[in-house]
């Protein structure tokens, strides 16, 4: 009768002794399991593992409000074997690494304004593009009149820096010559036509004028690739230059601010005193979009995918989704997702195939 007891006192011990030899490894398990992660990054091919077709990912979701969860705003499209980067918010910069899309591999940033949050990463992006490829030239920067002095002046706020990394790993490493970004800036106004930033066989890049005034000149972006369409929106007032590129589009990526839950933001900084807080939480309501707004867009322009970023305010709890999105989900018909950093969607050539995954889960 007492033998049931002696076994399960001896695995008690058997499971202590295991334990505290876990303990004790505990450092050099974590070391092997750190080489094994590094190795499977370095061995990956990031654009020739993903299926040919349009990608779109998130590596910054959020706005100038603080969020723990979320970086600036940040979209990245992976066209065949092309990698751009539209906008280049805070911290954006370290979620394209951390989603094993290095920013070595960017072919072309474009930027959609020039609100500081959109474009406080862009010299880190910059940097890394030359530091971490050994690039030969300048990144080029795509955006509309301004895009000059922006890019110029990221580069002469850099130039120490520049002359530090080439005498610490010389030329080969970081070629002189591939610092910084290259310049390409457009004309666009509301009243004039979209305007065709990129156009190859397989790839054409369409930058068309949105409502963020007294922003201007403000943009979106259209990526066709192999009969596949996504559209970003930038920031924007319900547009109906939005609306007309994101006709048939597979995804539109596009911003929400939900009024219900920034005025709760508002009462507390009335409450308290905040005045000058309040004003601008007053004040952004007027170039935004609220969730519901953009479901109406995405319904009438026969969208199939809906993804929000640029999500304001930040959402601490997925709770919150809800109230966010208030009744989109009954004004748009299809998919709709509160974007996170790292989501990631693939439409593969020749379908009309949306998958979701998430690069800093399934990465890390």
């Amino acid at each position: 009768m007492r033998r049931p007891g002696f076994v399960l006192a001896g695995v008690a011990v058997i499971v202590i002794l295991v334990g505290a030899i876990v303990w004790a490894l505990r450092g050099e398990i974590a070391t092997r399991l750190m080489a094994r992660v590094y190795d499977r990054a370095m061995a990956s091919r990031p654009l020739a593992d993903l299926p040919d077709g349009l990608h779109v990912g998130l590596c910054g979701s959020g706005s100038p409000m603080p969020d723990p969860t979320r970086a600036g705003p940040c979209t990245v499209v992976v066209a065949g074997r092309q990698m751009f980067v539209v906008d280049s918010g805070e911290g954006s910069t370290k979620n394209l690494s951390l989603m094993n899309l290095p920013p070595a591999l960017v072919s072309g940033i474009l930027i959609t304004h020039f609100h500081s949050d959109h474009i406080a990463d862009l010299g880190e992006l910059m940097l890394q593009h030359w530091a971490g490829g050994a690039a030969q030239s300048p990144v080029p920067v795509y955006g509309p009149t301004g895009v000059d002095e922006v890019v110029n002046g990221f580069n002469a706020a850099y130039v120490l820096d520049r002359g530090y990394r080439i005498a610490h790993h010389g030329p080969k490493v970081v070629p002189p010559s591939g610092f910084g970004g290259a310049p390409h800036a457009f004309a666009i106004d509301a009243a004039g036509p979209n305007v065709t930033v990129i156009d190859e066989p397989d790839l054409k890049v369409i930058a068309f004028p949105v409502d963020h005034g007294p922003v201007k000149p403000a943009v979106g972006y259209l990526f066709i690739y192999k009969g596949r369409r996504v559209v970003v929106s930038g920031d924007t007032a319900p547009s109906a230059r939005l609306e007309a590129a994101a006709q048939g589009a597979d995804v539109l990526v596009h911003e929400g601010l939900a009024p219900n839950l920034v005025a709760i933001q508002r009462r507390a900084a009335l409450a308290h005193g905040r005045t000058n807080l309040a004003a601008i939480l007053h004040d952004i309501l007027s170039y935004h979009t609220t969730p519901e707004q953009a479901a109406a867009i995405a319904q009438l322009a026969h969208v199939r995918y809906l993804l929000f970023t640029h999500v304001i305010p930040p959402l601490p709890l997925d709770a919150l989704d809800g109230p966010f999105l208030g009744r989109s989900r009954q004004i748009f018909h299809g998919p709709i997702r509160v974007g996170h950093d790292g989501d990631f969607l693939t439409l593969p050539a020749g379908t009309t195939e949306i998958r979701r995954t998430n690069r800093l889960k399934t990465f890390l």
